[in-house]
Order: C-alpha cells, then structure tokens, then sequence
C-alpha cells in the first residue's frame, strides 16, 4: 500500500505537530476500510489505479488536512465579506479623487496634455486599485483570524448606517439615473439643513470613513499607492518673481516623515475610535492631540518654512491690507497666489485651533 501511505504523509505535512499522529491512525483507517470493501466488490486485490481513484474520492491531501485545522477556512469570511467589499468600493473612490486632481493640476501647469493625462490615468487607477485591493485584503485577511471581532460590526446602531447608504450610491447605474431625473430632484430636494441632518453619520461612522481616506492618502503620500501624482519638480517655475517649485520641492522634504507619522497615526487612530463605538473623550483626545500637531505644521509653514518669506507678515494691519489688495481693481496685482497661500494657511490655522477648542469642549462634557 505505498500509494496509501504516500498520501497519508502528504496530509500530515499539512497537519499540526500536536494532533497530527492521531489523526493520520484515523485517517489509515478509514481508507483501510474503504480499500477493504473494494475488494470485496471487486473479488481480487484492487490496482493501483483503482487505489488511486478511491484516494481521490476521499480528497485532496490539502482538503482533507483543512478538515481537521481550527480556524477560519477562507480568506475572508461572509461576515467580513460585506465591509471588505465597502471598504474597497470606499477606497477607490478616494483614490479615484487623489488621481483626478493630480492630473488636473498637472495639465493645468503644462506638464502633460490632455490626452496623456487620459492614458495615463487608467493605468494609474489599474495598478493603485490592485494595490487598494490588496491592502485591504490583507486587513481582512487579519481581522478573520482575530479570536473576537471589533465592536463596530457586532455592536452596531442604527445611527451608523448613514454612512453605508452612501455606499449604494457609488455604481453606474444609480448616477445614470440620478443624472436622467435631474432637473425632478432638484425641484423636490428636501432643504439644505433638512438634507444636512438625514446624511448625517454615527462618530463610529464617521471614524470608520476617516480610517479609510487616510490609509489611501497615506499609501498615495508614501508612493506605495501607485497613482497619477503632482511632482514638485513638474511645478517648477517661477510666478510673480517666486520660484514656487522649488519652494514645493523644498517643502515636500522637510514634512515627509512628519505627514507620514501624523497620517498612520491618524488610521490607528480612527480605527480604536470606530472600535470603541465613537466613544466621545477618545475622540475629543484625538481632536486635541491631531489639532495641536497640524497648528504646529501650520505655524512651521508661517515662521519657519521655505514658503514663509513668501506669506509670512508682522502684523494684523499687513495681513488685512494684503486681502484687500485681492479686491482692488486699480492697485497693482501683482504676489495674488502668495497673498491666497497667506489666506490658506491662516484660515487652516484657525481652524485647527478651534478643533483643540472643541475637543477641550468635548472633554469636560463627555458628548460629540
């Protein structure tokens, strides 16, 4: 019976040291009756051939030897399957955006024409989804083998399934008739605040969308997403007297492992508070440490950055009449892009600061 005992030891390579003796004596013996009532039909000992096909009937070594493994027996279960594939559709859909606006700027500047942008925008797409796909792939992959699954799938609300409405919408066909019913829907749209407070998410949810828009622009920052990208160096020329390219180049240096750690940062961060249900003092403390972080980058942009000569002025009284420089017809127009890169940076300022209040906020209150 070398056929025999040349499969049972194919399928005890596949099996765990622990149990792997008593399962190949199980096995052995199930073929051996199997071989045994062969013979019986048959008469005569069975062939090689026929001992071949009765090993077949019983399975593939590696088939068989995933009948006795504990664990997940596919890739990603059917209770993943449904936010994998969310996730992915969620994903690209960012991606999609990261790359069109590349593009955009790149023929705008004079980089590539219009035809090149198109060419190169499917391959772009292709290979960054390949890359989506496999990332999150790989999370699930991961997550199917946890002992317990995170809280935001089991412990779901009602409240959370906002964000997942949206995911109906990204398909052809609903955008075809969205766009065939047009002018109908406009007329019968419920008003701003009214449409506001009904598409409004869950922090759960809002945590889980965040995640993934920060995985995509981490991978597409880091280069490991490959899409269509803005090179500083295709930006290089000089507008007004100032060379912004180079300046861009200079920037994208000096805040590359910085916008690295603060974006990883951010997904490991998103992904505890969706954990947690969007529990409101983890997401104040997120607030707070996430707003402090970007208004101290936004500040380095102001002091201490190469674009600062550019943007930076002394006082409230420059800043104002700069503005207003924008809107004077007669002056001389002359630094508009710096004045708007002054506005830029000075609003996002604000904004950040007034994040870190809201979270001090939330912290004292304990609700979003």
């Amino acid at each position: 019976m070398d056929l025999v005992e040349r499969y049972l030891k194919a399928v005890a390579a596949q099996l765990p040291k622990a149990t792997r003796d008593d399962i190949v004596a199980e096995l052995r013996d199930e073929i051996m009756g199997r071989i045994e009532a062969l013979e019986a039909r048959l008469g005569r000992a069975p062939g090689d051939e026929e001992v071949e096909a009765l090993l077949r009937e019983v399975g593939h070594p590696l088939t068989v030897a995933a009948r006795y493994r504990s664990g997940p027996q596919s890739l990603i279960g059917p209770e993943l399957y449904p936010w994998w594939l969310f996730a992915v559709k969620t994903a690209l859909v960012v991606m999609g955006c990261v790359t069109l606006i590349g593009l955009a700027v790149r023929v705008l500047v004079g980089d590539i024409y219009l035809g090149q942008a198109i060419g190169q925008s499917f391959g772009a797409l292709f290979s960054g989804a390949v890359t989506v796909i496999g990332v999150v792939t790989l999370i699930g992959f991961v997550l199917e083998r946890q002992e317990k699954k995170p809280d935001f799938i089991a412990k779901w609300r009602v409240k959370d399934l906002g964000l997942f409405e949206l995911g109906g919408d990204l398909d052809a066909e609903t955008w075809g008739e969205r766009l065939a019913r047009g002018r109908d829907a406009a007329r019968t749209a419920k008003p701003g605040p009214a449409v506001r407070k009904s598409a409004e998410m869950s922090p759960a949810a809002k945590a889980v969308a965040s995640a993934i828009a920060w995985a995509v622009l981490l991978l597409w920052w880091t280069g490991l997403l490959p899409m269509a990208s803005i090179r500083p160096e295709d930006l290089a020329g000089s507008l007004d007297g100032v060379d912004y390219g180079r300046i861009l180049v200079q920037i994208v240096d000096a805040a590359y492992w910085p916008v690295t750690l603060f974006a990883a940062a951010r997904v490991v961060f998103d992904l505890m508070r969706a954990a947690s249900g969007g529990n409101a003092r983890l997401t104040a403390v997120g607030d707070i440490s996430f707003g402090a972080a970007a208004a101290w980058g936004l500040s380095w942009l102001w002091f201490w950055s190469p674009l600062s000569p550019v943007i930076w002025v002394g006082t409230a009284t420059d800043f104002f009449d700069r503005v207003r420089s924008l809107f004077d017809r007669t002056g001389d127009h002359g630094g508009e892009l710096a004045t708007l890169l002054m506005i830029i940076v000075v609003w996002a300022f604000v904004g950040e600061v007034w994040r870190v209040l809201r979270g001090v906020g939330r912290m004292i209150v304990g609700r979003c």
